[in-house]
C-alpha cells in the first residue's frame, strides 16, 4: 500500500498542489497561489521588470505585467490610475517608468472616464520634464496625438509657475530623442488650456519662454533661470561658470560639459544642490576634487545625507542610496568608466541615509525570524535596473531595515551551512544539501558588507518551508515568519502554508506569515485565505512599516 501513502492533503510536496487550494504552477515547477492582478500591479508599478528574473527574460516578464494592468484597467479604470498615482506621488518606488507606463496605457486603452482620469493625473505623475519625455513616448503605444492628449500636455507647461517651468526646461531637456520643442508644438498651449482642470490663464512670461523653447526667440519677459542658462552657455571659463551657479542657482544641466571637470564649479553647484542630485554626483565630485577627506565639500554633503527629514522630503527612494553606496564604495563606475578615491565619511552617511529614506517604523517588540531565499533563482534579474544589484542581494538590505527596529529577531538564509539546519530527507541541489543557515549579518554592520556577505552565499534548493521546519526543530519561539523570496518554491516535501500550521499546532503559538516578493512575477507562497498571511512587495517604502502592523495585528 506504499503508493497510497504518497497522496494527502495535511503534507503535500511543493511539486503538486495542495488539494482543493486553487494553487497554480510556479515558473520553477512548483505549486504556489497566483496573486490577483492589483497585487500584480502594485508589484509591477514598484518593482518593475528591467532585467527580467531567473525564470522569464525582459520581454516575457515586462508582457505578463502589461497584461495584468491592461485587465486591471479595464476591470476598474479609475481605480487602477488611482493606484498608479498613490504609488507614483508617495515615491514608494525605485523608478517612476512603471507608472509613467500604466498611466499611458490608461490613457489609450481605458474608456472615456479612465482616459480622462488619466490625463488629469498626468502632472501629479509626470513631475518632472524627463518624466512628461517618458509619458509621451510610452502613449504613441496606445493610441495618436488626440485633442484630449494635446489638451493634457498644453495643460503640463501652463499649469506650472513660471519659475517651475524655466527650471524644467534648463534642467530636463531632452530624452530619448524627445524634447520640449517637440511636446510644445504638439500641446501648443495658448489662450486657456484646460487638463481636468479649471481653465489655466498663460501669462506673458508664459508666451516668451514658449517662444524661447520653439523658436529660440530671446525678449523681454523670459524668466531669471533661462537668462543664467544662455550666459552659462556662453561662458568662457570654470570661474565664469562657478560665478554664474550662484548668481542664477542653476542647476549642473545648465552648464557647458567642459566646465564640469572643474572643482571650483562642483563647489558652486553644491551650495545649493538638491538631495537627488547629491547621491547621483558623489563620484564625480570626489573625482574632481570638490569632495575629499576633511574638505569643505564633504561636511556638506555630510550633513545632507544625515537630515533624515530632509532626505524623506525630498522622496529619495532606498534603492538609489544603495545603488550610490554600491557604486561609490566600489570606487569606480558599474560599466567601467571613471574611478576615484571613495571618502570614509560619505560611505557612513551613505549607510545612514538608506534607513533614513524608509518611513518611521515603530518597534514591535515581538519575536521575528527573517529568512532570506538566497537560492539560485533569486540571483536572476536586477532590482529596479541597478547593475549588479540582484534580488537576494536587495532581499539583505530591506531586511536589515526590519532588523534596525527590532529588538528581537534572528536572522536565517538558505542554504545548509556549518552549524545551520538540515532538513531531515532533503534532497541536493547542485551537489549541496537543502538546509537552512543563521546569518552573521546585522544593521551594526556596514549595509554594503552585509550584502557582500550574502551574496557570496553557497545556495541550495529553494523551499520556502524551511523557516518553518527550522523552528520546530530548534524550538524556537516565533511570533511572525518573514520570508524575502520570488516564490519559486519547489524544492520541499510540505507546503510553506502546511509547515506553518504544523508549527502553530506544536508551538502552540498563533504565528503569521509576510511573504516579501522580490520579483514582480504573479506567484506568492501566503495563502489567500488565511488572515494571518500578508504577502506585500520589496522596496515599497512602506513596507516596513506595513510589516510592523501587520506583526502588531493591526492590519
Amino acid at each position: 500500500m506504499s503508493y497510497l501513502k504518497r497522496h494527502g492533503t495535511r503534507r503535500v510536496p511543493q511539486w503538486a498542489p495542495i488539494p482543493g487550494s486553487g494553487q497554480v504552477p510556479n515558473s520553477a515547477g512548483g505549486s504556489t497561489w497566483e496573486v490577483d492582478d492589483w497585487a500584480r500591479l502594485r508589484r509591477f508599478l514598484i518593482l518593475g521588470s528591467e532585467g527580467g528574473s531567473y525564470y522569464a527574460s525582459e520581454w516575457a516578464l515586462t508582457r505578463e505585467n502589461a497584461d495584468a494592468v491592461e485587465r486591471c484597467i479595464r476591470e476598474d479604470g479609475l481605480r487602477a490610475v488611482a493606484e498608479i498615482t498613490r504609488v507614483s506621488e508617495e515615491s514608494r518606488a525605485p523608478k517612476n517608468d512603471p507608472a509613467l507606463f500604466a498611466l499611458a496605457m490608461a490613457a489609450g486603452l481605458g474608456d472615456e472616464a479612465t482616459r480622462r482620469a488619466a490625463l488629469a493625473a498626468l502632472p501629479r505623475v509626470a513631475r518632472t520634464g524627463t518624466h512628461l519625455f517618458q509619458f509621451a513616448t510610452f502613449v504613441e503605444q496606445f493610441r495618436g496625438w488626440g485633442r484630449s492628449l494635446r489638451r493634457a500636455v498644453g495643460g503640463w507647461y501652463a499649469g506650472r509657475s513660471v519659475e517651475a517651468l524655466a527650471y524644467q526646461v534648463v534642467k530636463y531637456r531632452q530624452r530619448d530623442g524627445v524634447t520640449h520643442r517637440d511636446l510644445l508644438r504638439l500641446g501648443h498651449p495658448a489662450g486657456k488650456v484646460s487638463a481636468g482642470n479649471p481653465s489655466l490663464e498663460v501669462s506673458p512670461q508664459h508666451a516668451a519662454t514658449f517662444e524661447w523653447i520653439v523658436r529660440g526667440t530671446v525678449a523681454d519677459g523670459l524668466p531669471r533661470l533661462v537668462e543664467g542658462f544662455i550666459r552659462a552657455q556662453e561662458a568662457e571659463t570654470p570661474k565664469d561658470a562657478a560665478s554664474l551657479v550662484r548668481e542664477y542657482r542653476l542647476p549642473r544641466e545648465a552648464l557647458m560639459p567642459e566646465h564640469l571637470t572643474s572643482a571650483e564649479v562642483w563647489a558652486a553647484l553644491l551650495e545649493d544642490m538638491p538631495t537627488g542630485a547629491l547621491i547621483r554626483n558623489l563620484a564625480t565630485m570626489t573625482r574632481v576634487g570638490a569632495i575629499a577627506p576633511g574638505s569643505d565639500g564633504t561636511a556638506k554633503v555630510v550633513a545632507q545625507l544625515g537630515d533624515a527629514e530632509r532626505i524623506r522630503k525630498a522622496r529619495v527612494h532606498p534603492i538609489a542610496v544603495l545603488a550610490a553606496l554600491r557604486t561609490y564604495g566600489a570606487g569606480r563606475g558599474a560599466r567601467g568608466r571613471g574611478e576615484w578615491n571613495p571618502v570614509r565619511e560619505v560611505i557612513d552617511a551613505l549607510d545612514a541615509a538608506f534607513y533614513a529614506a524608509f518611513e518611521n517604523v515603530e518597534p514591535t517588540g515581538k519575536r521575528l525570524l527573517l529568512a532570506l531565499d538566497v537560492s539560485s533563482s533569486m540571483l536572476g534579474g536586477q532590482v529596479a535596473g541597478v547593475p549588479g544589484l540582484a534580488p537576494r542581494d536587495a532581499s539583505a538590505a530591506l531586511a536589515l531595515v526590519t532588523a534596525a527596529t527590532e529588538s528581537r529577531y534572528e536572522t536565517v538564509g538558505f542554504f545548509a551551512g556549518r552549524g545551520g539546519f538540515h532538513k531531515r530527507g532533503g534532497g541536493r541541489f547542485a551537489g549541496r544539501a537543502d538546509g537552512l543557515t543563521p546569518l552573521s549579518i546585522s544593521p551594526r554592520q556596514r549595509l554594503d558588507d552585509a550584502v557582500k556577505t550574502v551574496s557570496g552565499l553557497p545556495f541550495g534548493g529553494t523551499d520556502c518551508a524551511l523557516p518553518m521546519l527550522y523552528a520546530q526543530a530548534a524550538r524556537r519561539e516565533i511570533d511572525t515568519f518573514v520570508i524575502y523570496t520570488d516564490s519559486e518554491t519547489w524544492a520541499g516535501d510540505i507546503h510553506p502554508v502546511q509547515a506553518l500550521r504544523d508549527y502553530r499546532h506544536a508551538s502552540g503559538i498563533n504565528a503569521r506569515l509576510v511573504v516579501v516578493g522580490m520579483v514582480s512575477n504573479g506567484f506568492s507562497i501566503a495563502d489567500p485565505a488565511d488572515p494571518g498571511m500578508l504577502d506585500v512587495v520589496g522596496f515599497d517604502t512602506a513596507t516596513p512599516q506595513l510589516i510592523a502592523e501587520f506583526v502588531r495585528g493591526a492590519l
